[in-house]
C-alpha cells in the first residue's frame, strides 16, 4: 500500500484582497492542505473557504480561534498591517510557522516583540517581499555580490505609482496605519537594503506628505483619507558609511520617482524603472557603467535570464515558505533582515513628525 504523502496543514487569518493571491497560490500546491479561515467580519471567512472549493475546512470570527487547533502546522497571516503583530505572536507561541504579509507590522517595538517570541518559540517567520523572486532583482543582488561595484556608498531607491491611491482600507489610519510607505515603500526599501547586504540602519531624515489623498479635487475619497502619507522620501544613514537616497509614491505629478542607482567606487549600477510606471515590485533594466581600460566610461547593459514581468513572484514566495515549513524551517525572507526595513518605516514616521533626523534604536 503507498505511503500517503504528507501535507501541511495551512490556516489562513484575514480573508481579505492579499488572501485571495496566498489561496490562488496554495491552491496550486499538492503537498498543501487548507483546513481553516478567520476573520473578524462575520461571515467572511466561510464565504472566502467555499470560494475556493475548501467547504470542508472551518472558518472562524478570531485569530485565537484558529491559533488554538492543534493540528495547524502555519498559517498565512492577511490582516490589515495595524493587526500584524497580535496575530503573528498568537501563532508562534501557539506552535506554528507564519507567513506574514509586508510590511512586518507598524513599530519597531511590535518588530522586536516578534522576534523576540521568534525565537523563544523556535517557531519562524517569513515576510511577503515576493519581489525577491523576480529575475532582475535577483540578477541585481547577483551583480553586486561579484564585487564588481567595489564599494558601495550611495543608493538611489524610489518605487510607486503616478495616480494610484489604493482605496479600501488601505487609506484608513485605524486599519493600515501607514500609507504608500506600508503599502509599497517597504518593497522599494527591501530592494535596496537585500542588495547590498541588509546593513543596520543608523539615522533616518524623512517626509511624509499627503497633497493628494487629502483633496476632493485629487481623490474622490479623500474624507476617508486618514494616512499621513500619500508620497514620502527619505535619507538614510546606514553601517558600511553607505547613504540610501528613498522615495515612494501613490501619487504625484511626475512619470517616476526615477531609476534606482547603486554607486560604487569600482562601477555603478542603474535599474531602470519600468516603462510608463514607477518600480512597484518588479525591476526594469540593468545597466552596468564602468571605466575601460583608458579611463573612458562605458555603459552596459545586463542579459536576464528569465521573464522579469511574467515570473509568477508570489507563487516563488509562498512555495519557499511551504519548502522552509517541511524543510529546515529556516525562514526564506527572514525577520532578522526585516526588523531593519521595520525600524527605517518606524524612523520616517518619527521624522516626519518632530522634522527633524532621529536615531534607530536597534
Amino acid at each position: 500500500m503507498a505511503e500517503t504523502k504528507k501535507k501541511l496543514r495551512v490556516g489562513i487569518i484575514g480573508t481579505g484582497g492579499i488572501a485571495h493571491a496566498h489561496a490562488r497560490a496554495y491552491k496550486n500546491f499538492d503537498d498543501v492542505e487548507i483546513v481553516a479561515g478567520a476573520d473578524i467580519i462575520p461571515g467572511k471567512a466561510r464565504a472566502f473557504l467555499d470560494e475556493f472549493g475548501w467547504t470542508e475546512a472551518d472558518a472562524y470570527e478570531t485569530h485565537e480561534e484558529l491559533c488554538a487547533r492543534k493540528d495547524i502546522d502555519a498559517v498565512s497571516i492577511c490582516t490589515y498591517n495595524s493587526q500584524h503583530a497580535g496575530p503573528a505572536i498568537c501563532a508562534l507561541t501557539s506552535g506554528k510557522d507564519v507567513l506574514l504579509e509586508k510590511p512586518l507590522c507598524v513599530t519597531l517595538d511590535e518588530a522586536k516583540a516578534i522576534v523576540a517570541v521568534e525565537k523563544a518559540t523556535g517557531h519562524f517567520v517569513s515576510v511577503g517581499f515576493q519581489p525577491r523572486y523576480g529575475a532582475n532583482v535577483k540578477k541585481v543582488k547577483e551583480v553586486i555580490d561579484s564585487g564588481v561595484l567595489g564599494q558601495i556608498y550611495y543608493v538611489v531607491v524610489g518605487g510607486g505609482r503616478v495616480k494610484g491611491i489604493p482605496g479600501h482600507t488601505f487609506i484608513e489610519k485605524d486599519k493600515a496605519a501607514v500609507g504608500c510607505v506600508g503599502d509599497i515603500g517597504c518593497y522599494g526599501l527591501d530592494f535596496a537594503l537585500n542588495s547590498i547586504g541588509y546593513p543596520k540602519p543608523l539615522t533616518v531624515s524623512g517626509k511624509m506628505t499627503a497633497h493628494f489623498g487629502k483633496n476632493p479635487d485629487k481623490y474622490k475619497e479623500a474624507d476617508r483619507f486618514t494616512v499621513d502619507d500619500d508620497f514620502a522620501m527619505a535619507m538614510i544613514r546606514c553601517e558600511g558609511d553607505v547613504v540610501i537616497d528613498y522615495r515612494a509614491s501613490w501619487a504625484m505629478n511626475m512619470d517616476t520617482t526615477g531609476d534606482s542607482m547603486f554607486f560604487g567606487t569600482d562601477a555603478g549600477l542603474k535599474v531602470k524603472a519600468p516603462v510608463g510606471c514607477c518600480w512597484d515590485g518588479a525591476a526594469g533594466d540593468l545597466i552596468l557603467y564602468k571605466d575601460d581600460e583608458n579611463g573612458q566610461q562605458t555603459a552596459t547593459p545586463i542579459e536576464i535570464d528569465g521573464n522579469n514581468v511574467k515570473t509568477n513572484m508570489f507563487e516563488c514566495k509562498v512555495r519557499a515558505f511551504v519548502d522552509a515549513c517541511m524543510g529546515d524551517k529556516v525562514a526564506p525572507i527572514p525577520t532578522s533582515q526585516i526588523l531593519y526595513n521595520q525600524a527605517i518605516i518606524d524612523g520616517i514616521i518619527r521624522s516626519n513628525a518632530c522634522g527633524h533626523e532621529v536615531t534607530i534604536d536597534l
